[in-house]
C-alpha cells in the first residue's frame, strides 16, 4: 500500500470588513440608492454584508423599505425575466437553435406560472 503523504493544509482566513453603524434613516438612504442602481432586495443585502453593514441591526428589512419607496421588484420574476431575455435574443440570432427554442418554452412557462403567484 501506498503510503497517504501528510500535507498540511492551511486555512486561510477572509478578512471581514469592518461593521460600520448607520441609522435607520442612512440605512434606507443606502437601500434606496442601491436600488436604484438595479440591484434586487437580495443583491443589496450582501453588498451591504460586504461593505461591513449589517441589515439585522436595523428595524426594517430591505424589501420592506423598498416598498415603502416604491422601488421593490420581486426578485424571482426579475431573474427568470433577465434570464427569458438573455434566451430570446441568443434565439432571434440562432433560429436553428431546437434546444434554444425548448429553453425558450420553458422558461416563457415559468415566468407565467410566477405571474401567476405573485399575482402580476
Amino acid at each position: 500500500m501506498p503510503k497517504k503523504s501528510k500535507i498540511k493544509t492551511e486555512k486561510v482566513k477572509k478578512e471581514k470588513a469592518p461593521t460600520i453603524k448607520l441609522s435607520d434613516k442612512e440605512f434606507d438612504a443606502k437601500v434606496i440608492d442601491l436600488s436604484k442602481t438595479g440591484l434586487t432586495s437580495e443583491k443589496i443585502g450582501e453588498k451591504l454584508r460586504g461593505e461591513g453593514i449589517h441589515p439585522k441591526e436595523h428595524n426594517k428589512k430591505i424589501s420592506k423599505i423598498l416598498k415603502d419607496s416604491n422601488s421593490y421588484v420581486n426578485p424571482d420574476l426579475k431573474n427568470v425575466e433577465d434570464k427569458m431575455k438573455r434566451i430570446q435574443t441568443h434565439y432571434d440570432k440562432n433560429h436553428q437553435d431546437k434546444r434554444a427554442m425548448r429553453e425558450k418554452d420553458r422558461v416563457l412557462s415559468q415566468l407565467r406560472k410566477l405571474k401567476n403567484y405573485y399575482k402580476a
